[in-house]
């Protein structure tokens, strides 16, 4: 690879960003690769502290400091992570960006969507990805998921309780979220890709990875 190509996988919760950005980065590491898998919020010590503020259930955050914190986390994950793999030519695969903050704190939240995207554009001084996977999944079964999973996770921690901040939001919270994603794979079809819910998981990894190697090989 002559230079670095970015990959971002989207989504509401429970939809299966980390399993699919786990599979499809062990299927280029199987083809020679070397990608960089990160998630945001996190990714670096900052970000990664940036995200435990934000996700921990019980904290009241408004949501203009939601967004600048998110903002903060992106600005630091792109200059210690992103830009840097990139420079040497390496596949990033990345759970969650700008994407997101428009669907959450835009659409969720209703914050100003020209705010959001000039605050994205400062963030990240203009880096789009090369390619998006919209993992598309109905509100209320990928809630089931993802409180399925939380609480898994809760029980490993001795905590009472599963699911962190955004998990707990309302459905109607998150429909808004979905609604938000999929306005915006209607307006940027050529980078964002949705899967939609439904097919077994060894069927949507065999999409994505097809879909990535037909981008990887056309920037030979």
């Amino acid at each position: 690879m002559k230079r670095g190509f970015f990959i971002t996988f989207e989504g509401g919760e429970g939809s299966g960003k980390s399993t699919q950005a786990r599979r499809l980065v062990a299927a280029l590491r199987r083809r020679g690769l070397r990608p960089v898998h990160t998630r945001e919020p996190g990714g670096t010590a900052i970000a990664e502290a940036v995200r435990r503020v934000l996700l921990t259930p019980g904290g009241r955050v408004a949501p203009l400091t939601e967004l600048l914190l998110y903002e903060a986390a992106r600005a630091q994950h792109l200059f210690e992570v992103v830009r840097p793999a990139l420079a040497r030519g390496a596949v990033v695969v990345c759970e969650r960006y700008t994407d997101a903050t428009e669907a959450y704190q835009g659409s969720g939240r209703g914050l100003p969507l020209a705010d959001i995207r000039r605050l994205n554009r400062v963030a990240t001084g203009g880096l789009a990805p090369d390619l998006t996977f919209l993992l598309d999944v109905p509100v209320r079964r990928g809630l089931r998921v993802a409180r399925r999973l939380g609480k898994k996770l809760a029980r490993r921690a001795g905590r009472s309780r599963g699911g962190d901040r955004m998990e707990r939001e309302s459905p109607l919270f998150h429909e808004r979220v979905r609604r938000g994603y999929l306005a915006l794979a209607r307006r940027e079809p050529r980078r964002v890709r949705v899967v939609p819910w439904g097919d077994p998981i060894e069927k949507i990894h065999a999409r994505v990875l097809g879909e990535v190697e037909r981008r990887l090989r056309a920037r030979r």
